[in-house]
Formats: C-alpha cells, sequence, structure tokens
C-alpha cells in the first residue's frame, strides 16, 4: 500500500512565510495546507481535520494563541497538535501558548530537524528522530573482507543520519551485518550496517525492492556530515528572506 502523508494546516499571513513552510514540510514528507487567517483556519479544519496546525503568534484578526484556545477547548478538535513558530519573542505568547497545551513552540526561523522531530512526537505512537530523504547515491555493498558474493554496486534510494534504503533485487536477509561505502560528493562514508526489512516487492512506501537498514557504526564526524547533507538539501531552494 502507498504510503500516506500526513495533512499539516500552516496558519501564516505572510506569503513568504507560507511558501517557505510549505516547502520545507513537502521535503519533509508531509502533505500540506494553507490558511491566511485564524478564521480560514477554522473553517479548513472543519472541512478536514489535519494531523498537526503550525499557526503564527500574528496574524490579522484573531490570533495565534486566541487559535490555539478555539482548538483546544472544542472537545471535537482538542486531539489535534497545535505547533507555535513565530518571530514574536514576546514571553507571554510562549507561557500563554504552553498553559493553553501547545505541542511546541519555536522562534522563527526553526531549523528543520527540530521541527520535524516536533511533529513526529505529535502525530506517532513511534516517533522518529532523524529526517530522511529520497535522492540517489552510489554505495558499494562489502569490502575487501567481505565473501565474493557479497560485493556489489547499489543505489541508495533514502537517507537519514541514522540509515538508508538501498534498491536491490537481491536484498539480504533481515538482521545481517554488512559493510557499506557511501559516495557522497567527494567524501568516501564507510559504515557497518544491519539489515532492518526487505522486500522484494515493487511498491509501498520506497516503491522498489530493496532494504532497509540501520547504521550500527559510523564515525561522529560522517555522521555529522550526514546530518548537514540532508539539511541543506532540504533547505536548498528555500529563500533567506522567507525564513523570518
Amino acid at each position: 500500500m502507498e504510503w500516506e502523508k500526513r495533512s499539516i494546516l500552516v496558519v501564516e499571513s505572510s506569503a513568504s512565510s507560507i511558501f517557505y513552510m510549505s516547502m520545507l514540510l513537502r521535503d519533509l514528507r508531509y502533505a500540506v495546507r494553507s490558511a491566511p487567517t485564524a478564521e480560514d483556519a477554522l473553517s479548513a479544519i472543519a472541512s478536514s481535520a489535519p494531523a498537526v496546525v503550525i499557526t503564527d503568534v500574528v496574524l490579522p484578526k484573531m490570533s495565534g494563541v486566541e487559535l490555539l484556545k478555539q482548538i483546544k477547548n472544542n472537545v471535537s478538535l482538542r486531539f489535534i497538535p497545535v505547533i507555535i513558530h513565530t518571530a514574536n519573542a514576546n514571553p507571554a505568547n510562549r507561557d500563554a501558548c504552553t498553559q493553553e497545551g501547545c505541542s511546541a513552540y519555536f522562534m522563527k526561523p526553526v531549523e528543520p530537524e527540530a521541527l520535524y522531530r516536533a511533529i513526529q512526537s505529535a502525530t506517532e505512537a513511534t516517533p522518529r528522530q532523524n529526517i530522511r530523504i529520497d535522492l540517489s547515491l552510489k554505495v558499494q555493498v562489502g569490502d575487501e573482507s567481505s565473501p565474493d558474493w557479497m560485493k556489489r554496486e547499489e543505489e541508495v534510494t533514502t537517507l537519514s543520519e541514522g540509515g538508508l534504503y538501498i534498491k536491490s533485487d537481491i536484498p539480504d536477509p533481515v538482521y545481517t551485518l554488512m559493510p557499506l561505502t557511501l559516495f557522497i560528493g567527494s567524501r568516501i562514508i564507510k559504515v557497518r550496517a544491519e539489515v532492518l526489512y526487505s522486500s522484494v516487492k515493487k511498491g509501498g512506501q520506497h516503491k522498489v525492492p530493496g532494504m532497509g537498514l540501520k547504521f550500527v557504526s559510523i564515525s561522529d564526524e560522517d555522521k555529522e556530515f550526514i546530518r548537514s547533507f540532508i539539511t541543506a538539501l532540504i533547505t536548498k531552494d528555500l529563500g533567506s528572506d522567507a525564513r523570518h
């Protein structure tokens, strides 16, 4: 079955802020709707409840704090997590939002990793800690110490700082431990990884046969490089002026 994206409602009066958040959230694999006012947001929620509402505090009429109150005081809506994302540094706003039950409170611009973890914590029974991105990278399975049958070149189609998905017509069994060599630009990264799941069928979240692995041995420097690489890819098309 095709992986179903969570829907997020972004409430912002600024067109550039809506653009920034929408692009960022789509890169984080969420479906996005937007509303320029709290009143429009309530109408959108009544039509179809989102998994999360992300709102600014400063809005044209009703404030983001009042929107939060209306959601949390409505028995049929209070289950919806609300995340505050604002440039307003008034500590009273943070206190008010915390008291009203917001799931997280961020000053603009929020770091993608922090936002991703907040959404995951608010929506998932087993939240993911690391951002995953779809891409195409060369990977060598096996090394000089591996038997010949293990050595082969494959393609990475999904990457996070904690692991990856390798497209393969001959995925290895679950729990297999293997050395991998990743080629990211001019950097060569050697890790050891364990197969968490494998599939010979097309479709599903990854759409191609292959195997999902977690890193069990990776240097701190390489882990930080992968984190920075992912963040750079997610934010590369977002203008700096749209972050505020």
